[in-house]
């Protein structure tokens, strides 16, 4: 991902930072979560990063310090999109901040991450991230580090950030005018940085390899369902012929060694394909917004391949999580039967649980999909 050169743009308004992050509810009752969120995220707004920009004259904004009169959404994404620098405080990995952070790195424009100790998430771990604990000292330092940041990026120019993710350098960086700028410039273009159509490729490679995932799901659930069908009828002709328990304990032990690779499989293709949504969500959320501000007539097929293959994809998992759901249900009893259908039925139970967990998030993906395409053909 690529990161504006340098603040130092001509402008004849002040320079701006528009801060994203959790910010909790100031109306909220005193002692609750949402309360102390907001104080908490309040602080470090006024204690940390506000002081750091005033030092260098950067007019620094909250979400909700916005002052004009209008929809809140829409001037959030235009101060995402259009403020000189955006601070981001990414702890807990809040769905809006993330969201609101893909959007910013479309633009390419300089971004400091800055997060509390132990509330980073796992995807963005390998941008640099300025760290702070809630106690005052560490504050401070925090608040330096900032300070420190914006004087290098001022004097230097901002570090060229590669986020590891699929979404990067949706739109080229132009070459700086000055003398100063074109050797970054060279080097940025010795970089070859993909275009919109390469990294749309990058985003439905994962969306492939997440079908594929699926598919290997739903053959995994084929194979418990016929092994559950066999095992049920010689249970029950041993239950009818009177068979010894102990007859009964060892056709279980047989049906539970012949279910534990299926229901192995499916939890660990389950856990990947939850942790390839996991790590595609902010990137297909940020494409999903460069659609939505592209006209219609220049998104060109790419867009439109992309759109479709999201919807594709959710009608595939909803109909794979019921399923799942289905199975989920039917071998939930099976424990009971012996102490060796524990451990499948728990990895069949894990399965569905993490299905569960990402399907509202792929809803939504699919929901914009469906909303651009109605546009177009509306």
């Amino acid at each position: 991902m690529n990161v504006s050169p340098t603040l130092r743009q001509e402008s004849e308004g002040p320079r701006t930072c528009f801060v994203i992050g959790p910010i909790g509810d100031a109306y909220a009752a005193h002692g609750t979560p949402e309360r102390e969120s907001y104080e908490h995220h309040l602080g470090i707004f006024e204690q940390v990063i506000a002081p750091a920009c005033a030092k260098y004259e950067i007019d620094a904004v909250r979400a909700d310090g916005i002052a004009h009169a209008g929809d809140i959404n829409e001037q959030i994404c235009r101060h995402v999109i259009e403020s000189d620098l955006v601070i981001a405080d990414v702890s807990g990995g809040n769905p809006n901040v993330m969201y609101e952070l893909g959007l910013r790195h479309i633009t390419g424009k300089p971004t400091i991450h800055i997060g509390e100790v132990g509330q980073l998430p796992f995807d963005i771990a390998s941008i640099r991230t300025i760290r702070y604990q809630r106690a005052r000292s560490h504050l401070a330092g925090a608040r330096r580090e900032i300070e420190t940041a914006l004087a290098a990026g001022l004097r230097d120019g901002f570090e060229i950030l590669t986020p590891a993710r699929v979404l990067r350098a949706l739109q080229p960086i132009e070459e700086p005018s000055s003398s100063t700028g074109s050797t970054n410039a060279e080097a940025m273009a010795d970089e070859d940085p993909p275009g919109l159509l390469d990294d749309f490729a990058a985003i439905e490679g994962g969306v492939d390899e997440m079908t594929a995932h699926l598919v290997a799901i739903t053959k995994a659930m084929e194979t418990i369902r016929t092994l559950t069908e066999q095992s049920t009828s010689e249970m029950l002709d041993l239950t009818q012929a009177s068979a010894p328990a102990s007859a009964r304990l060892a056709a279980a032990a047989r049906y539970a060694e012949s279910l534990s690779a299926p229901a192995g499989e499916m939890r660990t293709v389950t856990m990947a394909f939850v942790e390839r949504m996991t790590t595609l969500d902010s990137g297909v959320r940020a494409a999903l917004s460069l659609i939505e501000v592209t006209p219609p007539d220049e998104r060109g097929e790419g867009a439109d391949e992309f759109l479709e293959q999201l919807i594709d994809l959710d009608e595939v998992a909803r109909t794979g999580l019921s399923q799942l759901e289905f199975l989920g249900t039917s071998v939930s009893g099976l424990a009971r039967w012996s102490r060796h259908l524990r451990k499948p039925v728990q990895d069949i139970s894990s399965a569905v649980q993490e299905m569960t967990s990402v399907i509202t998030r792929m809803e939504e993906w699919a929901g914009k999909a469906r909303e651009l395409t109605r546009g177009v053909t509306g």
